[in-house]
């Protein structure tokens, strides 16, 4: 018997409840003392299409998923000709018997395992959609699995419904199993419950970095949907009556910058959500933000382009539109978390670096990373860490004592200048989208723009030092260094754990301010190979510019399907 490392997948059509059956079975595993990654799969419409959810399951922390699949629970028969190909030898196929599998899909070594799901779901619990319960129940039966700990979520994620809805799907999980046990013996995998495991949390992306902004601070997010973006808004919705959020789903991304900016003027802790296209419309605004110094957050969670792209795919191709993004010049910050523990604490301290320096923060992130949950100890999201500052914002106190006309774009040695919300007295100034002095009044005079232009381009001198430092892993001795930034994370470590000595990272988490140490972390290494999910190097541009440094090879992927770490070295083979 092999125990407690596998990869169970289960698919079917958009409507059949794959997304909640398989982050709940998630959290099942995880109450079990197990470690868990899972990553949905799905199309962009809102029934039919293919759409999976895989978990891998171990006893060792997990950073990414892999081809290789163990156990496929089957709501159609779609699923089985898809992905037939990733079963292994000793795997086993649940499908429902109505749809009897054809001889064509059998694969030697694979059990098939046929279950009435349907009718079991129509008997126990009076609707074909409980079908996915039934699924989770033979998967318990299969891999002897103790149903309490799905019976444990089941009772948490229907007690609002009521005790009927409970107990049906109780019910559909203890027939499932039931009808699982004729083959238990034919199948050679398990997951068995770890006694005295800590306490672990189950989370994605988005929802890590939605409780990091509002640690952080964040009270005003508005969007306009778009995956994958929108989950943050959605995420505020859901919690912004109890911590007295405002969430608003506006009619287009232009308003919803403008509105964020809005509410960041008049001081609240703002943000918009949303995906490359969507920030392609909020340009314009940005540039606003810019030439007003009003600090605000841009979150954008990635797909692939351009137009309408693949609306639930992932990719890294925003980074250099970004990093460029509206006319003119003004200071900004861009930061790509690679796991959910980096996008909560970037997600507080971005509202920090907006007030502190007054301008645009960005933070990247794509379909990949907001959607995938990983397994993580409660005290790896750090509350006690997030802290609030404010910046050069002043008091009434300070506005009061004020000797002199306030000067909301004051030229300071730093580039920052004493902010004021608006509404004192002493406090009166024009915020205005021309060129202005320090007063805000437009100007066009020639030796005033190139002051402001000046005092804006100071903020981030010497600034480096809040960026995140360089994430390493891997022996430093190692013959090649993967150089990757953002999502790419999780995959390139497991493929670094897996070369066993040959290889180790480099992650970049920051692009803007440039990471302090990244030409002679770079320097240093024997041999690099840039890992990015994009066409063009994007990661290795900017490295050339900033450093003059060409990398040795690049591993690229773009089909809009996350690495896996078998990818990276089975490409490492070809470069290296």
């Amino acid at each position: 018997m092999i125990e407690n490392n596998l990869t169970i997948r289960i698919g079917g059509e958009a409507g059949m409840g794959l997304e909640s059956s398989g982050a709940g079975f998630g959290k099942a595993l995880v109450r079990a003392g197990l470690q868990v990654f899972g990553l949905p799969d799905f199309y962009s419409r809102i029934r039919g299409g293919h759409n999976f959810f895989t978990l891998r399951v171990s006893e060792k922390p997990l950073y990414a998923i892999e081809n290789p699949v163990h156990l496929l629970l089957a709501l159609d028969m779609e699923t089985v000709r898809r992905h037939i190909d990733d079963m292994v030898e000793g795997s086993a196929v649940v499908y429902d018997s109505k749809d009897e599998a054809p001889d064509a899909l059998r694969k030697p070594g694979v059990i098939f395992v046929p279950v009435p799901l349907t009718e079991l779901a129509r008997e126990i619990g009076g609707l074909d959609v409980m079908r996915n319960t039934v699924a989770l129940g033979v998967a318990t039966g299969l891999l002897g699995f103790d149903p309490r700990y799905v019976e444990s979520v089941i009772r948490d994620n229907f007690a609002k419904k009521g005790d009927a809805v409970v107990e049906s799907n109780l019910g559909c999980i203890h027939a499932g199993a039931e009808a699982a046990a004729p083959y238990q013996e034919q199948f050679v995998y398990r997951l068995a419950a770890i006694p005295d495991a800590p306490r672990r949390l189950f989370i994605n992306g988005t929802q890590a970095f939605g409780m990091g902004a509002l640690a952080g601070g964040c009270r005003f997010v508005a969007g306009y949907p778009m995956t994958p973006g929108s989950p943050v808004l959605i995420w505020f919705a859901q919690h912004a009556a109890k911590y007295g959020a405002v969430a608003k789903h506006v009619e287009d991304e232009i308003s919803a910058i403008n509105m964020a900016i809005g509410a960041a003027h008049a001081g609240a802790r703002a943000m918009v959500p949303t995906s490359g296209g969507g920030y392609a419309l909020m340009v314009e605004a940005t540039g606003f933000a810019g030439i007003t110094e009003t600090p605000v957050v841009i979150y954008n969670a990635q797909r692939p382009g351009p137009a309408t792209g693949m609306p639930t795919r992932t990719e890294q191709a925003d980074m250099l539109f970004m990093l460029h993004a509206s006319q003119g010049e003004f200071p900004r910050f861009l930061f790509a978390p690679g796991s959910v523990e980096e996008l909560f604490h970037t997600g507080w301290n971005a509202f920090n670096l907006a007030e502190r320096y007054q301008t645009v923060v960005m933070v990247l992130s794509d379909q990949f990373l907001a959607d995938g949950f990983r397994t993580i100890a409660p005290e790896a999201l750090d509350f006690d860490a997030v802290e609030i500052d404010r910046g050069a914002l002043l008091t009434d106190e300070a506005l009061e004592a004020l000797e002199t006309p306030y000067r909301r774009f004051q030229v300071t040695e730093s580039g920052i200048s004493p902010r004021a919300l608006p509404g004192h007295p002493n406090a009166v100034w024009v915020a205005t989208t021309n060129e202005h002095d320090e007063r805000g009044a437009i100007s066009e005079d020639p030796q005033n723009r190139t002051i402001q232009v000046d005092k804006r381009a100071r903020k981030l001198h010497g600034a480096e030092h809040e960026a995140p430092a360089l994430t390493r892993y891997g022996p430093d001795e190692a013959s090649v260094t993967l150089v990757c930034w953002g999502s790419s994370y999780g995959p390139v470590r497991e493929a670094v754990d897996r070369l066993d000595g040959a290889a180790n990272m480099l992650h970049f988490n920051a692009l803007e301010p440039f990471p302090p140490g990244a030409e002679d972390a770079l320097r240093q290494a024997q041999k690099t190979v840039i890992v990015e999910m994009n066409a063009t190097g994007q990661l290795e541009q900017l490295i050339r510019v900033r450093t003059g440094l060409v990398m040795d090879g690049a591993i690229r992927k773009y089909d809009g399907r996350p690495f896996r770490a078998a990818y990276i070295i089975e490409k490492l083979e070809e470069v290296a």
